[in-house]
């Protein structure tokens, strides 16, 4: 695709993910989702850009904060936000929430709430690839505090060892929820945990989709070419608090702001000006962006929970 027609899809897609997530914390403060909610805001480039460079089929795994990731991987707005409203036109029929979005027709594998949890389930993933011969690579999103759980140096180690078709990309945004970076690390750079494994590494500002695409694009390609895997590490910002319950006082107005004048979207669309693309096409954009997220509030709002008597299918096996 040509560079200008693909940064506008980028951006167009990382508009709706922000107008959804604003739309959920709205909602959230209504009392109309329940549970946890953790944003995306602020990060979106990160996932729009990674998934990007994958093929259609290729697996993705998330974290709690992956309702970006989910909309970039083929799920619509509305099942997401269904999800996210309990109800049983939701994308995991209102069981999940917004931890646990799943759509195995589209190789989104999760929403995983146990921090590091998913690393090794990712390096299963991809043992399957390799055992058949598909070529699909996995993608695996996770947070930096996950780089100091014990499962992923499990998950590294394997995929290392049997040299696997995936990619673990860890986006750094400074705070495992309110603990900061250098108070739960012992290194300030996530990526040379690698060199431990023998393992391909990468580490770069996560401000520029484009930047994300084509470094992530590098990685995807050796996992598929030579099955070989890689930790990424993308450096980002999420503007609000680690979920809805987190207030961020931790963080200064000053912090906040100076990464906000890096917003992914800001960078986007700035780039798309210098490459001749006018405000009318931008606003067009957002317009449409936000009548997308208006349409799946109201199904969301609209759909029927689940039925009381069928609350354990598709939790437990059925004979």
């Amino acid at each position: 695709m040509e560079e200008r027609a693909l940064l506008t899809e980028l951006y167009r897609q990382m508009v709706v993910i922000r107008r959804m997530e604003e739309a959920a914390a709205r909602a959230y403060g209504q009392g109309l989702i329940g549970g946890f909610l953790h944003l995306y805001i602020g990060q979106e480039a990160v996932g729009v850009g990674a998934i990007a460079a994958l093929q259609a089929d290729d697996y993705v795994l998330g974290t709690y904060r992956e309702h970006g990731q989910a909309y970039a991987k083929g799920i619509s707005v509305k099942a997401i936000m269904a999800e996210l409203y309990a109800k049983e036109t939701g994308i995991s029929h209102g069981r999940g929430g917004s931890m646990h979005l799943f759509d195995a027709s589209r190789g989104f594998l999760g929403g995983h709430a146990i921090v590091g949890g998913h690393v090794p389930l990712a390096a299963g993933v991809a043992f399957a690839s390799k055992y058949r011969g598909d070529k699909r690579v996995t993608l695996c999103f996770m947070g930096e505090g996950s780089a100091s759980m014990g499962a992923f140096h499990e998950g590294l180690s394997l995929a290392a060892l049997w040299h696997l078709p995936v990619v673990y990309v860890v986006e750094n945004n400074l705070y495992a929820m309110g603990t900061p970076l250098y108070r739960s690390l012992s290194v300030e750079d996530v990526s040379v945990k690698a060199i431990s494994y023998g393992m391909a590494r990468d580490r770069f500002d996560g401000s520029d989709v484009m930047t994300v695409y084509n470094r992530i694009g590098q990685a995807v390609a050796r996992a598929r070419e030579q099955s070989e895997p890689a930790l990424v590490e993308v450096q980002c910002y999420r503007f609000r608090g680690h979920s809805m319950s987190d207030p961020g006082l931790y963080r200064t107005k000053a912090e906040v702001e100076e990464w906000k004048r890096r917003d992914p979207l800001l960078v986007a669309s700035g780039k798309l000006r210098a490459m001749g693309v006018g405000d009318e096409e931008l606003k067009a954009l957002d317009a449409a962006a936000a009548a997308e997220v208006k349409d799946a509030v109201k199904f969301a709002e609209s759909s029927a929970p689940p039925d009381e008597a069928d609350l354990t299918k598709y939790v437990y096996a059925e004979e």
